[in-house]
């Protein structure tokens, strides 16, 4: 089998024009990045906003694991099989980050004969949305310490500047620092810290903003610090928000790119669903469903959180109802939570399938607490023997969810037939009556409780002292009613990365508490999570490299 890298150097792609115009788009409406990427316009939306919406589809999964589960690659693969049966079918996906591309992960395009293209692009610089949120983010930090230096008219407390720099690329050096060392001319003497791109509070308004104006308004009422009084200092206060719009206002369009099999995907924003909300632009999401029948996107990582967030941060602010979820999983990962070491994941195991299926469970009872129909698909690996499929088909079946086999990997979309039948018949045949987890009015600690409880089948919350005081001055400034952003490790329901599976007798544990006024959500952080990650032992970069004749190899 050839490798994803490959496979999509070797794609004869359409152009750009000719794939907006499978979805209804006029050249006109497209602002061209090159052949094969381009902007949607402003002018396209006013064209379209009247429109009816079409089907909402969220593709999430069970915790990840080494074995791999493939919620992209079934996304694309499902958005493929939708167009060869005959549906006008858009993705809508997150943008990669260039952090875990050169780290553990990998790219975010999809895999086999199911991913978006060009991959290269996609994974590296792409239209450069990434880069000018990182310039915002900065810009805004510059203008904070400049404020300071230059007399401090607002009376900033330098102890209580909560604004943190950012940089898409994994770091641990720059978790915390110094900066202002050196001459008076330098600046004031401080600790700072980084976060990766993805987690700037930026990222998140630019992919919950409506438009310019939204995006306006939002990155205003960002809190930088606190003055010696305690009262917040906003990025309006620092005549920060027109520079910032400015660097952000082609940002904030939708990208168009597609898959190998030429399905529009619409691929914009990218904030990380372990430490921030985890979903594509609100923008792009609603466009999709104006141009087509059928929106298929995904929300990052576990469905504990990509899609709780969806529901309750994504949908609650822009008004989503999703019409189904398809819930991701494999034999390999299931027997991974079952105990089983990734060496031998390959052998026939029922007795740890058995023992791991807890973890698919329990997203299972997770997303009919939304009251949204369930799909349950098995992304097929060659190990996988008959008994085991039928063994967790059983399991799905018995639990009142559709369940179908998706070979999109290897197939494409021929392989996602099965799976997008399914999803049709769903979407025929059962309702969905979606309403979030909590109301607008419980105390944060309500909020953060319920979520504790109900999604991760938590015991109880421990508040750190700090978090407390916290939560305490976030509630006296007026921002109790905003929804919960919890950020958490995705390999466990738990903060534990170590307790697999469906643990049991556990606490949460909240150690920091803030609020991020502009994206209109209360960050919660848990356990070890970090904001700032750090690469592994042998990053992917190591075997990244470019050819004499300039073709990338090594991505992944």
């Amino acid at each position: 089998m050839k490798s994803d890298i490959q496979i999509a150097q070797e794609a004869q792609m359409a152009h750009i024009r000719d794939v907006a115009a499978s979805a209804g788009i006029q050249e006109e409406d497209l602002e061209f990045y090159g052949k094969y990427k381009a902007k949607l316009s402003d002018e396209l939306w006013e064209k379209i906003r009247d429109r009816k919406d079409g089907k909402l589809v969220l593709v999430t999964a069970i915790n990840p694991t080494p074995a791999g589960e493939g919620k992209t690659t079934t996304t694309v693969g499902l958005g493929q099989a939708m167009a060869k049966l005959g549906q006008k079918a858009i993705i809508a996906l997150r943008e990669p980050s260039l952090g875990p591309c050169f780290g553990i992960k990998g790219g975010a395009a999809g895999g086999g004969y199911a991913q978006v293209v060009p991959m290269e692009d996609l994974n590296l610089h792409f239209t450069g949305d990434f880069h000018a949120i990182t310039s915002a983010n900065n810009l805004l930090a510059a203008l904070l310490d400049n404020h300071i230096q230059q007399g401090n008219e607002l009376g900033i407390d330098p102890r209580q500047v909560v604004w943190k720099r950012c940089l898409d690329m994994n770091d641990r050096s720059l978790r915390n620092i110094v900066v202002g060392l050196g001459r008076k001319a330098d600046g004031m003497v401080r600790e700072d810290h980084f976060v990766i791109t993805v987690a700037s509070e930026i990222m998140a308004i630019l992919c919950l903003a409506d438009d310019i104006s939204d995006l306006k308004e939002r990155l205003g009422r960002i809190i930088v610090a606190y003055n010696f009084k305690g009262e917040p200092v906003t990025a309006d206060d620092l005549h920060a928000t027109g520079a910032m719009t400015a660097l952000l206002k082609d940002a904030i369009k939708p990208n168009l790119i597609q898959t190998l099999e030429h399905t529009p995907a619409l691929v914009h924003g990218g904030p990380f669903a372990n430490i921030a909300h985890g979903c594509n632009s609100v923008r792009a999401t609603r466009m999709a469903l104006k141009l087509a029948d059928i929106t298929i996107t995904e929300a990052g990582f576990g469905a504990d959180l990509g899609a709780e967030k969806f529901m309750d941060i994504k949908c609650r602010m822009a008004g989503f109802k999703p019409d189904a979820v398809v819930l991701v999983a494999t034999v390999r990962a299931l027997k991974y939570n079952g105990g089983v070491a990734k060496d031998q994941l390959s052998e026939e195991n029922l007795d740890a399938l058995a023992k791991g299926i807890v973890n698919l469970e329990k997203h299972i009872e997770n997303i009919q607490k939304y009251d949204v129909p369930v799909v349950v698909t098995l992304n097929s690996f060659v190990t996988d023997t008959e008994a085991e499929i039928a063994y967790v088909r059983s399991f799905c079946e018995e639990r009142g969810c559709e369940f179908a086999l998706s070979e999109v990997w290897e197939k494409g979309g021929e392989g996602g037939v099965a799976l997008a039948q399914k999803v049709l018949e769903t979407l025929r045949e059962k309702e969905s009556h979606f309403h979030p987890l909590y109301e607008d009015g419980l105390s944060l600690k309500d909020k953060i409780e319920t979520i504790a409880r109900e999604i991760y089948g938590a015991r109880g919350v421990l508040y750190e002292p700090a978090a407390e005081k916290q939560l305490a001055k976030i509630e006296g400034m007026g921002f109790g009613n905003m929804p919960i952003c919890m950020a958490k490790n995705q390999y466990s329901l738990s903060d534990d990365a170590t307790k697999l599976g469906r643990p049991e007798d556990f606490d949460i544990h909240i150690r920091e508490v803030y609020v991020s006024a502009g994206a209109g959500f209360v960050v919660a952080l848990t356990g070890a999570i970090m904001t700032m990650p750090g690469l592994p032992r042998v990053p992917a970069a190591n075997g990244i490299d470019v050819t004499e004749d300039g073709k990338i190899t090594g991505l992944f």
